[in-house]
């Protein structure tokens, strides 16, 4: 079973999805759990360097804003913050990744 197959299995409406239960096998609910997961990985992995990202550049721009001279050195050490931050996201989508197609 694919993981598009297992989507329109979880978009059924009750009565369908009792019809459909009937038939999945343990492979197919290994497959539902695996989209589950990625997609709990992705959004968690994603949501605190989004906030921190966006934070970081509220933080930039008043600075820049505050003192108009600093603005290559503020924006270098904020880009340079946001690529660490960023390298958290990329993990995330890694072990996502990896419990779709690998385990």
């Amino acid at each position: 079973m694919d993981i598009s197959t297992a989507l329109m299995l979880l978009q059924s409406t009750a009565g369908q999805a009792a019809e459909a239960a009937k038939g999945v096998s343990g492979v197919e609910l290994i497959t539902i759990a695996k989209c589950f997961a990625a997609a709990f990985a992705i959004g968690l992995g994603v949501f605190a360097p989004g906030l921190s990202e966006g934070f970081a550049t509220a933080k930039a721009v008043e600075g820049i804003a505050r003192n108009p001279g600093a603005t290559g050195l503020i924006t270098r050490t904020m880009i340079i913050g946001q690529a660490i931050t960023e390298s958290n996201s990329i993990y995330a989508l890694v072990i996502a990744l990896l419990i779709l197609f690998v385990i």
